[in-house]
């Protein structure tokens, strides 16, 4: 890989990071995040463009240990139930919506 691919990766988590700072919100980015990946990936890029968006993007814009801290939380204060719901709520409902980009994505092309 090219020294200008680790720039542009670098300015990708940049520009992640500043969009995840913006909306203070786990369960939106995570849905946009998911949504955004299932579309990109369907585009079948090339191997720096999609280490790019996808290494570089969307690692730092979805952002796993907001999703931990916010399942600790609950976890810590005992609620085993509602933990167990909202980790399997969480995960379908991602899996549903990155798969919807997906689809769109190939409806599109």
């Amino acid at each position: 890989m090219k020294i200008v691919n680790f720039i542009y990766i670098l300015l990708a988590c940049y520009l992640a990071t500043f969009f995840r700072a913006c909306i203070n919100n786990n369960f939106i980015v995570s849905l946009l995040g998911s949504f955004f990946f299932g579309f990109v990936i369907a585009k079948r890029l090339s191997y720096s463009r999609q280490k790019i968006i996808i290494g570089g993007f969307f690692s730092c814009f979805t952002s796993f240990s907001g999703f931990i801290y916010f399942l600790y939380g609950i976890f810590n204060n005992g609620a085993w139930i509602k933990f167990i719901f909202l980790f399997n709520s969480i995960i379908i409902i991602n899996l549903l919506t990155m798969y919807f980009g997906f689809w769109i994505s190939r409806k599109i092309t």
